[in-house]
């Protein structure tokens, strides 16, 4: 894991190497793509790419990278005051709070479409990056995680039913965790059965991820959040915690898990060596 990390921050430096127009614009940037985070979104794929045997190149890295800068970008402007309002990120200052909220806005418009320059420069099959770029863009816009958000701060006071609170998550946090399925299904060139299963492997996981997050909101510190525990209750916004109390959604949280277990290990079956994403997956799991 050390390795694939060191590949991937050096493909994202070296991306914001060349001269640019405008050095503090580049500057924000680097802030928070820099920060630090668990990068679990790209490693998931390259933990994906390597369980099937794929030797990772630099080029799946790029492709890896270009999901964190979206997901960087996300978060960029989640902080800002129109949105979740949230003064610390990562354990630092939000981008708004150290560069300002117009510098903050930029910053997260350059991630969002300087990912798709970077896998555009993918030494890929011309086909596979028609479809990647057509996943990723889903994943990220209109279709996925910008209008999951719209739904979440939209939904904030009301009391909303499981189905409509799941199409939040499965949008707002599940589509950029479930393009790593999908892009290792279009780079492993995986046959329909394989590809379905990852499919539902990943929504699944995107929906734990979500729920995990729910309960970390009102259990965690600020000390292991790295930003502002209670965010949630107070903007009363609609979660599992607050829809089945804590105890529920813990017990929800579990049964996802298993069920991502049980995949895994199907996945096993096809040949797929499922030991570092079981145990990716399983740091997941709270504690009572």
């Amino acid at each position: 894991m050390n390795q694939q990390l060191a590949v991937l921050e050096t493909v994202l430096k070296h991306f914001y190497q060349s001269p640019s127009p405008e050095p503090q614009l580049v500057a924000g940037i680097l802030y928070s793509i820099q920060a630090g985070g668990k990068r679990i979104r790209p490693l998931l794929l390259l933990d994906l790419l390597e369980g099937f045997g794929l030797k990772i190149s630099q080029e799946h890295v790029k492709v890896a990278a270009a999901l964190e800068m979206i997901h960087t970008g996300s978060l960029i402007h989640d902080d800002l005051p129109a949105m979740d309002d949230d003064d610390y990120r990562r354990g630092q200052l939000t981008n708004h709070k150290q560069f300002g909220e117009a510098a903050a806005i930029l910053a997260g418009d350059s991630l969002f479409l300087d990912a798709f320059a970077l896998l555009a420069q993918a030494d890929l099959p011309a086909t596979q990056l028609v479809e990647l770029t057509q996943a990723l863009s889903l994943a990220s816009g209109t279709y996925g995680m910008v209008g999951g958000q719209s739904l979440d701060m939209r939904s904030e006071g009301q009391t909303l039913t499981i189905e409509e609170l799941q199409r939040i998550h499965e949008n707002k946090t599940g589509r950029l965790l479930h393009f790593p399925f999908l892009a290792a299904g279009v780079l492993l060139e995986l046959d329909v059965e394989s590809r379905e299963l990852l499919d539902s492997l990943g929504k699944n996981l995107g929906l734990a991820f979500q729920v995990r997050d729910d309960i970390l909101d009102v259990t965690a510190s600020f000390q292991e959040l790295g930003k502002t525990p209670n965010k949630d209750e107070i903007a009363q916004k609609a979660t599992y915690p607050a829809i089945f109390g804590l105890e529920e959604a813990r017990g929800i949280l579990a049964e996802l898990l298993d069920q991502i277990h049980q995949q895994i290990t199907a996945l096993e079956a096809k040949g797929f060596q499922g030991a570092v994403l079981k145990e990716r997956i399983e740091g997941l799991a709270i504690g009572s």
